[in-house]
């Protein structure tokens, strides 16, 4: 932070004002030409921009003409993420890959189907030789989502097809892409805790027989080891992050870089970069850091009133991070439950027997009941809030013993699956480049000569 200070001069913070003067548009002009900011409107429905078979989000119901809202849904192809789950919860195995198969090809596999897919990714799950060395253990960056979008455009350079976006190609590089996702943010991260942190490093390779989600806590761990329960609950939420409506920011990313016809590597490093953001992808961290925080300043994490009182107190920019927001609660199409949050809850607790945190599960439960209630006090609000996946995925992610610094990036981990199915399914269907209006709202201005201003 402080080398960041240090850059801004103040010639910089000078021009950063005028920029700020001459750019900051009348927020009435909004409503005056009926401009949907955000792509929504004015309460919270997203503006139809496209069409898509790849997933659903409910979170309403039409009765006799009028909208309600209701429990939220998740659909995969217009499947009931909830029965995904659990079949194969049930069944007793391991659902990451199944759902990536579902999304990206549209059908559930049947078992013939599904270990081929699986042998698709073994073989597809190896870096170029030298890959580690020469890019990602050179100037590892500290943060492992621009070290994971430097790898994905590195790979550009070491596919002979690179160009190709024929549907065929494109899907071989999807498939490539998600394979070698897990060893492109692990590494990345054991890198920079080597240069950075000066710890030991280790590189192990993964192994063929395991899921993903065993394959990621295999290679990230010292010794490889861990429990049937911490990879079914990750492998759990790699399902529930898979994908989520074609709505959401960094598909639509995708969508918007693949309309122009550009390279496959191009467009994921754009999902990427929308995922990055704290609105998006980030969310979970900023839950993890605004509960350490509630755990250093309230000593009874029982007491219903001291939480309430610090939950008020986040609402009117008093704690934490003073945004003035509850992370983990609200979302932009959910309004009576998030129902990823109702699947990866009944885990959570389970894994909360298991590592002796009942305690702090039973705060996240406490505020996940309040907050609601308290936001709905203190704010004027257009619809009802709940909590959202990122409320408990940061929770599960800690007691994996899982970095902070690999939250966002087990994150595009599954999320490469639902990038890679609306990558394909613009390129089947679309033929134009999504160019959305923009109504320019500044006045005519003369040119001036440079000797006369």
């Amino acid at each position: 932070m402080k080398n960041r200070v240090s850059q801004i001069t103040p010639e910089i913070l000078e021009f950063a004002a005028l920029c700020e003067k001459n750019s900051t548009i009348d927020p009435t002009l909004y409503e005056k030409y009926d401009v949907k900011r955000g792509l929504r409107d004015l309460s919270g429905k997203g503006v139809r921009a496209g069409l898509t078979e790849i997933s659903e989000i409910v979170s309403s119901k039409v009765i006799d003409g009028k909208e309600y809202p209701c429990e939220g849904k998740l659909h995969y192809r217009g499947i009931d993420v909830e029965e995904i789950v659990d079949g194969f919860i049930s069944e007793n195995r391991f659902g990451f890959e199944e759902v990536a198969y579902l999304l990206m090809f549209g059908q559930l596999p049947d078992e013939m189907e599904l270990t081929k897919f699986t042998r698709i990714l073994d073989n597809y799950r190896k870096l170029p030789t030298n890959f580690v060395r020469d890019i990602i253990m050179k100037a590892p960056s500290q943060d492992m989502m621009n070290t994971l979008a430097r790898s994905v455009l590195t790979m550009y350079s070491y596919d002979d097809c690179a160009e190709d976006n024929s549907l065929p190609n494109v899907l071989r590089q999807s498939l490539q892409l998600l394979a070698l996702f897990p060893l492109l943010a692990v590494y990345g991260y054991q890198a920079y805790c080597h240069y950075h942190d000066n710890k030991s490093l280790y590189i192990h390779c993964p192994e063929p027989e395991l899921s993903t989600a065993e394959n990621i806590l295999h290679i990230l761990r010292v010794d490889s080891q861990y429990t049937p329960l911490e990879a079914k609950i990750l492998d759990l939420a790699l399902v529930l992050h898979a994908e989520h409506g074609g709505g959401n920011n960094s598909s639509f990313t995708v969508h918007v870089v693949t309309s122009s016809g550009t390279d496959t590597y191009s467009a994921i490093t754009a999902a990427l970069g929308s995922l990055k953001g704290f609105r998006h992808g980030g969310a979970n961290i900023k839950v993890s850091r605004m509960f350490e925080d509630m755990k250093k300043n309230i000593s009874d994490w029982t007491d219903e009133s001291s939480v309430a009182d610090y939950l008020i107190k986040l609402l009117n920019k008093q704690a934490f991070d003073r945004s003035g927001l509850i992370y983990g609660m609200g979302h932009a199409v959910y309004s009576l439950s998030d129902p990823r949050v109702n699947v990866l809850k009944k885990f959570v607790e389970s894994l909360s027997k298991e590592k002796n945190r009942m305690e702090e599960f039973q705060l996240y439960s406490l505020v996940e009941r309040l907050a609601p209630k308290i936001i709905g006090e203190e704010r004027r609000i257009y619809k009802g809030v709940s909590t959202n996946v990122d409320f408990y995925s940061g929770l599960v992610y800690n007691m994996l013993d899982l970095p902070l610094q690999l939250y966002t990036p087990l994150f595009a981990i599954a999320r490469i699956a639902g990038w890679s199915a609306h990558r394909m399914e613009e390129i089947i269907n679309a033929s134009k480049i999504i160019r959305p209006a923009y109504k320019a709202v500044s006045g005519r201005q003369e040119y001036v000569p440079l000797k006369a201003r």
